[in-house]
């Protein structure tokens, strides 16, 4: 059962394969989705500064009847931190959101401020001081593992030929018709674990006949087939929803896509329309 598998990053810290992501999920419910998830067997959950959940995550981690240690949490450095000060500042205001002694997992959420998302100035040196601030929280012990994310190759060779921990995750964008293969190739060539956030393309691939089509040969969801999709292809899914129901059958994953259909699949039609997620700008809009 993929809920009881787990990926092993490059510092030997074991991570569920399958979280449960709290994108859009409101503070004052969360927790409460956190503890259904932990009763349907999820042991991670992913949130971030910027969804303004942490407080209901970590309430629902430490209510959820299992011991701290067998659960993951992993959060993000809010993108707009790009010097040491501002982001040591910001990991300890997580660890106090959250009400926990540590972090498992804590990334960077863009090379750059969202405003400047996919600009021409790649922040760089903001970067390496924001990384620095959490490598030295790893170091002490308050973060299990640091990562990044919406990296792509020139923002991670920043860190890799300037620092001192390299990243040992890279969350991105990641679905059925949208499956950046060279950059997942370059990370998982570097030892750097990648996660997909959006498997199911926010809702939007849902609407695709032909991924529906094959997600009817195999006989299950179409949000089904595309966590398995992105599994396969050795990623970290995060699907987010506080449903019991979609907790429950999105982590029933547990058939093979044949290799000729995994081909098929990476091949589907891009989606260029993210519906009302499209001014985001991880979906190619602007906040």
């Amino acid at each position: 059962m993929i809920l009881q598998e787990n990926y092993t990053l490059s510092n030997g810290v074991e991570i569920p394969k399958l979280a449960l992501g709290t994108w859009m999920i409101k503070d004052d419910v969360v927790a409460d989705a956190v503890k259904t998830s932990v009763a349907l067997g999820y042991r991670h959950f992913d949130t971030a500064q910027a969804y303004r959940n942490e407080r209901g995550v970590g309430e629902g981690v430490r209510d959820s009847g299992v011991a701290r240690e067998e659960l993951f949490v992993t959060t993000k450095l809010d993108a707009s931190f790009k010097d040491y000060d501002g982001a040591k500042a910001a990991i300890e205001g997580s660890l106090k959101a959250l009400g926990l002694d540590y972090i498992d997992l804590m990334i960077i959420h863009s090379p750059q401020p969202w405003q400047d998302f996919r600009g021409d100035d790649r922040y760089f040196q903001g970067n390496l001081a924001a990384w620095k601030a959490l490598e030295d929280a790893y170091e002490a012990g308050k973060i299990r593992a640091i990562g990044v994310s919406n990296f792509e190759k020139t923002d991670i060779d920043n860190l890799l030929d300037n620092a001192k921990v390299k990243p040992m995750v890279n969350q991105i964008l990641a679905h059925v018709s949208n499956t950046p293969t060279a950059l997942i190739e370059y990370c998982q060539s570097k030892g750097i674990l990648v996660e997909a956030y959006s498997p199911v393309g926010h809702g939007e691939i849902l609407k695709n006949a032909e991924i529906g089509a094959m997600a009817e040969k195999y006989g299950v969801s179409i949000p089904q087939l595309a966590i398995r999709y992105v599994l396969q292809l050795g990623l970290l899914p995060l699907p987010k929803t506080a449903n019991p129901n979609h907790m429950r059958a999105n982590a029933e994953v547990d058939f093979d896509i044949s290799k000729a259909d995994m081909e098929a699949l990476k091949n589907v039609e891009t989606i260029k329309d993210y519906g009302e997620a499209s001014f985001f700008p991880v979906y190619g809009g602007k906040i």
